[in-house]
């Protein structure tokens, strides 16, 4: 995979930022350190009102900076990639990073030979301030089948995979319609397309979370609802494409609708209480893994999701209490 018809294969690194002056120099060093050396790394600013256009402008040569007016993260990483000469486009958001080895051990990896998309599992980093107070690996068994983690929504993040800049044209890019849930939006589309997929358990992306200022952490119940749209999509392809695995795949979808009420439910419970009635009503209600403990299961049937939701509530204030 490291060459194409005898040359080098050479990678663009687009990096769509808005207003990040904490991250975005990090973030450009980390791509200017791959070790793959045919690369090009081009910064495309969504608006940016901070320090953001100052920093990347220090790097000089080094990267290709250009900025647009605020159209959203989904219409820079296309302005990228419409500007990407690269065979392969790694995307990389301006809070996270990459290993030094990352793109060049993915290229390597004889798994990737003849796909379009190359993925590794991320690091995920939970930041508190300026203090890491957590870090964790994603684990994604092997061997995959892509259209369950699409379901357990357990595929990577923005930056665990390269692309194929020829297949990502044809399949039309990001969709600039999406304000969250865009890379699954996405996968869902390459998976239809008939993209293939590789994965290496090589060096890892880095996924930063540390702002509570992010359309995902703001509108939880907008991240919900339109998850579940494309859940109910990925189905209505799902019964053409796998009819005789349907079942196995609504299940693992009712694990996920059942997940999402019970997040909805720290927002607004009686939404939350609506969107399980909703799916369970459409048999897309499964009560299984660590969101279902069997406690949780038994008050759920004795008296209904909303009790069941406020005896769980009550049972972590009670357990934190103890804890201080």
């Amino acid at each position: 995979m490291g060459s194409i018809q005898g040359r080098i294969a050479k990678v663009t690194i687009g990096i769509p930022v808005y207003n990040c002056e904490r991250w975005i120099a990090d973030t450009i060093r980390a791509a200017l350190a791959q070790t793959w050396e045919h690369k090009e790394i081009i910064v495309v600013d969504d608006g940016s009102s901070d320090a953001t256009p100052e920093l990347c402008r220090e790097f000089g040569d080094r990267i290709r900076f250009v900025a647009q007016g605020r159209r959203g993260g989904n219409a820079a990483r296309n302005h990228a990639l419409r500007l990407a000469s690269g065979d392969w486009v790694q995307f990389l958001d301006a809070d996270d990073s990459l290993p030094p080895e990352k793109i060049a051990i993915q290229l390597g990896a004889k798994a990737a030979a003849g796909r379009d998309v190359i993925c590794s599992p991320v690091i995920f980093e939970k930041w508190h301030g300026d203090r890491l107070v957590r870090r964790g690996a994603q684990q994604i068994a092997q061997p995959v089948d892509w259209k369950a983690e699409w379901l357990r929504w357990n595929l990577p993040q923005t930056g665990g995979c390269l692309w194929s800049r020829e297949a990502l044209l044809d399949i039309g890019g990001w969709n600039e319609d999406y304000r969250f849930n865009q890379e699954y939006e996405l996968y869902f589309r390459a998976l239809r397309a008939g993209l293939n997929f590789a994965l290496v358990d090589g060096p890892r992306a880095i996924y930063r979370l540390w702002s509570e200022n992010t359309v995902c952490r703001r509108d939880k119940s907008g991240v919900v609802l339109g998850k579940t749209r494309l859940i109910h999509a990925f189905l209505d392809w799902l019964a053409t494409a796998a009819p005789d695995d349907l079942p196995h795949y609504r299940r693992l979808a009712g694990v996920a609708c059942f997940e999402m009420a019970r997040t909805l439910a720290a927002q607004d419970l009686v939404l939350a209480r609506n969107f399980f009635l909703d799916r369970r009503r459409e048999g897309l209600i499964t009560l299984d893994g660590p969101a279902a403990p069997w406690k949780y299961r038994f008050t759920l049937r004795v008296l209904g999701f909303a009790a069941a939701e406020k005896l769980a509530r009550l049972t972590r204030r009670n357990t934190a209490a103890a804890a201080a």
